[in-house]
């Protein structure tokens, strides 16, 4: 068993310090040999009178977002997965600050030695020589193109994204290879490279998911506090829907008894939006990410918690999750059928069922500098 140690200078230590960010906690990764337990020993919250606040004037700063260089050597990662519709993608960062407290890949960042909690969405690792390393793996004698998706890890218009343009310069490469690619994001941020999406959707080669868990602006900030808000995102279908983009709707997760009801009004104002298609994936609790949601639940949402948890076990077979291929994306039994039938007849009632086929065809690499020399 692990050896419990109070860590004074955890971030959690005084939760005001989490103010903004979606996990409520920071417990030790799943490979480490120490589990940090916060408790207050009294000293640094004095008691106080009745009504005042304790500590307010001596109160931590709010965590900041620290990044740190990724030094990988490749960008493209395969998978072998049955049930998913790609076998590569591109991840411009680990760790990802819109700070969804569903987020399946939270339990990634256990391998780096941190936390799934609040490391996950404050300690990212950005890799700022993405577009140099694909156009490398692009270039291999080998290669053969299929569709490329990103986003389906972290997202690649997380807030860094404005600064840093790693996913701007991955489509410039995409698009000079005419390489295709599906993008998913919660981001408003994406319409800032309606001019790359567009010259490559005029081609075949690319399209856009949105992400649109609930209408409900105050539930979005408790789940992802920093993505964009309900409406940002669907201007940005609308946006990009008029520029020619085959765009998307992705109702996902859904949480039973959370934003479940709000299947319908989600597709239906998406579709009005101009989204062609829509998919829906159940929540999926694995590893870390079972306990931090029922902590998110217990502190957001006491009231409904027991019953939330209890309708997904419904769903996964009496667990808090089932990795079985297919089953995990939507669950068994009555609920999950449900849940089911009423995507099928929503999205049948809004046209949503438009799938958009991306070139491979059209694949090319282009020329280097002193390639020209060949012809002489």
């Amino acid at each position: 068993m692990a050896k419990r140690t109070v860590d004074p200078g955890d971030i959690t230590a005084d939760p005001r310090r989490l103010r903004g960010r979606g996990a409520v906690s920071n417990a030790a990764g799943r490979y480490e040999r120490f589990l940090r337990v916060v408790v207050d020993d009294g000293w640094e919250h004095p008691t106080t009178p009745a009504g005042n606040d304790p500590a307010d004037d001596d109160a931590l700063p709010p965590v900041k977002t620290e990044i740190t260089v990724d030094a990988t050597r490749t960008i493209i990662t395969r998978n072998k997965s049955p049930d998913i519709s790609f076998d590569r993608s591109i991840n411009p960062y680990r760790g990802c600050e819109h700070g969804c407290i569903y987020c399946f890949a939270r339990p990634t960042h256990a391998y780096l030695g941190m936390s799934p909690g609040a490391d996950f969405e404050s300690r990212l690792f950005v890799k700022p020589n993405a577009a140099e390393l694909l156009a490398k793996e692009l270039s291999a004698p080998g290669y053969t193109p299929r569709t490329i998706a990103i986003g389906t890890n972290t997202d690649p218009y997380q807030p860094i994204e404005r600064q840093m343009k790693i996913m701007r310069s991955v489509l410039e490469v995409l698009r000079d290879f005419r390489h295709p690619v599906g993008i998913v994001t919660k981001s408003a941020l994406v319409t800032r490279d309606i001019d790359i999406l567009a010259e490559m959707a005029a081609m075949g080669l690319a399209r856009v998911a949105l992400s649109v868990t609930t209408l409900d602006r105050k539930l979005a900030r408790q789940m992802e506090p920093r993505a964009s808000t309900p409406p940002k995102r669907l201007e940005a279908i609308r946006a990009l829907s008029q520029a020619g983009i085959p765009t998307s709707v992705m109702f996902a997760p859904i949480i039973p008894a959370l934003n479940d009801g709000e299947m319908e009004s989600v597709l239906a104002a998406a579709k009005d939006a101009g989204a062609r298609s829509a998919g829906y994936v159940l929540l999926r609790l694995p590893l870390e990410i079972k306990d931090l949601f029922r902590e998110w639940l217990e502190t957001n949402r006491p009231d409904a918690a027991k019953h939330v948890i209890s309708l997904i076990r419904q769903m996964r077979g009496g667990k808090d999750y089932d990795a079985e291929w297919t089953q995990r994306q939507r669950g068994t039994g009555p609920y999950a059928l449900m849940l089911a039938h009423r995507f099928r007849m929503a999205t049948r009632r809004y046209g949503l069922h438009q799938h958009t086929e991306l070139r491979t065809d059209l694949f090319q690499r282009p020329p280097k500098a002193g390639d020209q020399l060949r012809l002489f």
